[in-house]
């Protein structure tokens, strides 16, 4: 047995072990002595000792929007609920917003994520908030590009003047020209351009050389970088050029003013690109700004009081008086109005809520008042999971996208390669002076060839569809969805919940011999209590209409595919199909047959009840069909997608639900079969979508080539699902996919928009059209049309915010 001073004991703060012996400190609380590992741990046991030794209860700690919960022997461990540290063990403390650690990421290369601001390793663009901010927050690198821009294009205003005075058939002009001082003064107005208004082009450049990551700043920066140089030793030390530098009358030329208007329209182009950028994030934002700052909290006592909204918890009382946002998701105590949903639904109408009713947060209550009780608050809140939705879509890339990266990949070595044969072509066989025209002619190819406008025209048109989506009520998980979608020609659907209202009621209650029908009721009652099957809530609802106390039970399990049972006073139970029952020793008896196939084909789902290895009796639940199912199902058809209906139920109970609407079925289906039938179908070449709401439908949901969760369902369902319908309407589905086809079709448009001005660019600015007509493409038009491509692309993509869905 080991000494007292061998003994190991257990830190209460971390969990580690601890040799009384060695323990690097000691505190005794409430008549019993404690070790710790090391005096962090000591210092937070002395500070909150109620917290570590078991004696203070075990709460959970209440969700806060924007907080997180850190480590603090393992900092990178960020996450946004309490829980053990997965490296250590350890509790993890919770930081305040102001704490937690922002997080940067690229635009166009989502992998890229930074803990601070800076530039993206692979194409040089400034990183970007992962997660937006409501409110106006100042962009810092629009700041900084807008103010390089407008001091660049005041020094170079009067470079310009000089080239144009330069070109004035003037004695008088001439001689001005001719001064001494003029090639000072160029150099004295274009270094602060170059060198300071286009300094993070030089520093990004030089980024992407170190890092074997060529992109357009690698030809900015070499391109006006030469111009530079070459005018620098020009005016510094003209003696070194030897005649094939000069023109005809011995001068040198200068090119000042072709690298700071090259600078100053980049930095126009990145501007005019960070507003633009800024413009797609609208969505987010604008979703964001939906959620109130403050909520009025009922206390125990009754008194109410205005609290922000990061006090409110689960289980709060809250009042939302008439006009109000409604401050967190919950469920309705008292009162009654309408509440308009639209900013989460993208649907118009009001929705009537009553005692019972669930509310979003976010959304604006009408002219009632209304009590809730907050369910769901923070981070996970619907419009916080719609949010954190979107913003992760945005950085996600379409399969399309890897043609622009291929691409891209050899673009840049391939235009260094083409200014390079430029130069020597034009140097070996140009006009006088043989180096002036290789040079001007080879920083034109760097400059209007800049690949930009390829990168940006995929990221920028997934941003403005997903957010576009998003105040539609649709929301994408991933770019990949949203490209599947517009290939899919066949949809399946589940019933309850999807193709109907998901409300069902008990319309009917058939008792067997030896029993009643409260006991029938109170037996599923007690089972459905449980069960998180949408048919539960009515039987429930059945029971309290009619005053049945729900009988407690005991094992309760789940028979995915049949029912549920459990125990009641000793005797087993089970609610369910025939399966079920069979399961558990009890068939429904014969002469019971006629009218169990009439409740089915007037469209009721039969629950059957077994007692004791008995059968005790039937109910018939009816889900009555939404009311824009059959408008949205004749359109879906109209748009040429074949539908199929899978769902668990009888077929008989199917065929009512199917022949009423005007599609193919199969009944019966378990969830494995769901995803088998998916795969079957995909077996067929077909690419298919699956709707549904409920936990049975998650394994078709993955298994789909894109999965569409109905927002009124489960959470897992949603979690599987690529595409989430917020309404939880089958017309979200139409929307989708016209969403779908207009992003792709806004991404291919960009995408021919790159590369034609890529392949018309790069020839004119060789000078290809030099021996025919004279013309050359002057370094400065080349910058231009540099950074009007890349507006272009991007206000191309804008316009998807104005696609009628």
């Amino acid at each position: 047995m080991a000494g007292l001073d061998e003994r190991v004991e257990i830190d209460p703060v971390c969990g580690m072990k601890v040799k009384a012996k060695t323990a690097a400190g000691s505190m005794e609380h409430a008549g019993k002595t404690y070790h710790f590992c090391g005096k962090g741990c000591l210092a937070k046991f002395a500070a909150e000792p109620a917290r570590f030794d078991g004696s203070a209860a075990k709460v959970e700690e209440p969700i806060v929007a924007g907080a997180r919960y850190t480590c603090p022997m393992h900092p990178e461990v960020m996450v946004d609920r309490q829980m053990p540290c997965p490296k250590c063990g350890m509790a993890l403390d919770r930081v305040g917003p102001a704490e937690v650690r922002v997080e940067f990421v690229c635009p166009m290369h989502p992998e890229i994520v930074r803990q601070e601001a800076g530039d993206c390793p692979i194409c040089g663009m400034a990183l970007e908030r992962r997660t937006a901010v409501a409110g106006d927050e100042p962009n810092a690198e629009l700041e900084a590009m807008t103010q390089r821009f407008w001091i660049g294009l005041a020094l170079t205003l009067p470079l310009l003047m000089v080239m144009v005075v330069g070109l004035v058939p003037s004695y008088s002009l001439a001689s001005l020209m001719e001064s001494t001082w003029v090639p000072w003064a160029e150099l004295a107005l274009a270094t602060p351009v170059v060198l300071w208004a286009g300094w993070p082009f030089f520093v990004r450049g030089w980024a992407s050389i170190v890092n074997r990551s060529l992109n357009m700043f690698t030809l900015i920066a070499i391109g006006s970088g030469a111009a530079y140089v070459y005018s620098v030793v020009g005016v510094v030390a003209p003696g070194v050029f030897p005649a094939s530098f000069r023109g005809s009358d011995g001068t040198l030329g200068l090119y000042f003013e072709a690298a700071s208007v090259i600078i100053v329209l980049v930095l126009l182009g990145q501007v005019l690109e960070l507003r633009a950028r800024e413009r797609t994030g609208g969505a987010i934002k604008a979703l964001l700004g939906l959620a109130p700052k403050t909520a009025r909290r009922i206390g125990k006592d009754g008194v109410e009081a205005d609290v922000a909204l990061e006090q409110v918890q689960v289980g709060d009382r809250l009042r939302v008086r008439p006009g109000e946002k409604v401050p967190v998701d919950g469920v309705v105590l008292e009162g009654g109005s309408s509440v308009d949903e639209s900013m989460v639904s993208g649907e118009a109408v009001p929705v009537q809520k009553a005692v019972g009713g669930k509310v979003v947060g976010g959304t604006i209550n009408g002219t009632g008042g209304l009590v809730i009780e907050a369910e769901r608050v923070g981070a996970e809140t619907l419009l916080a999971r719609i949010v954190a939705m979107v913003g992760d879509a945005q950085r996600t890339r379409a399969p399309i996208q890897r043609l622009a990266d291929v691409v891209a990949s050899w673009f840049v070595p391939a235009v260094l390669l083409a200014a390079v044969i430029t130069f020597v072509v034009w140097m070996m066989y140009g006009p006088a002076p043989h180096f002036a025209h290789a040079l001007v002619n080879a920083v034109a190819v760097l400059i209007i060839a800049c690949p930009c406008a390829l990168g940006l025209a995929t990221p920028m048109a997934i941003m403005v569809g997903v957010g576009k989506g998003a105040g539609q009520g649709i929301l994408i998980r991933n770019a990949e969805a949203l490209e599947r979608f517009e290939k899919v020609d066949t949809l399946v659907i589940d019933k309850t919940g999807t193709l109907t209202e998901g409300k069902p009621r008990v319309t009917s209650i058939v008792a067997a011999e030896g029993f009643t029908e409260e006991q029938v009721l109170g037996v599923a009652a007690g089972l459905e209590r449980a069960s998180e099957h949408p048919l539960a809530g009515a039987v429930l609802a059945a029971a309290a209409s009619r005053g049945v106390e729900a009988r407690a039970v005991v094992g309760f399990a789940s028979v995915t595919g049949q029912g549920v049972r459990g125990e009641v006073d000793g005797q087993k139970v089970g609610v369910g199909n025939e399966a079920l029952l069979e399961g558990m020793g009890a068939a429904v008896p014969a002469e019971l047959g006629a009218q169990v196939e009439g409740m089915r084909g007037g469209g009721e789902t039969v629950l059957f009840v077994a007692v004791a290895g008995r059968f005790a009796g039937m109910l018939g639940v009816a889900d009555p069909v939404k009311a824009s199912t059959a408008e949205a199902i004749r359109e879906l058809q109209g748009a040429g997608l074949k539908l199929l209906m899978l769902t668990g139920d009888n077929k008989t109970t199917a065929a009512a639900v199917a022949g009423k609407l005007g599609i193919d079925f199969e009944a019966g289906v378990s969830p494995e079969g769901k995803a088998a039938v998916v795969a079957r179908l995909q077996g067929e070449g077909r690419v298919v979508a699956m709707a549904g709401d409920g936990v049975n439908d998650a394994p078709a949901l993955a298994k789909a080539d894109v999965g569409i969760a109905m927002g009124t369902g489960t959470d897992v369902a949603m979690e599987t699902g690529g595409i989430t319908l917020v309404h939880g309407d089958l017309r979200g589905i139409l929307k989708a996919r016209r969403l779908s086809h207009a992003t792709m079709r806004n991404i291919r448009q960009n995408l021919v928009l790159a590369f034609v001005y890529n392949a018309l660019g790069v020839p004119l600015a060789a000078g290809v059209l030099y021996p025919w007509t004279g013309m050359l493409l002057s370094p400065m038009i080349a910058a231009a049309a540099m950074s009007l491509s890349s507006v272009s692309v991007i206000g191309n993509a804008l316009r998807l915010r104005a696609v009628k869905l």
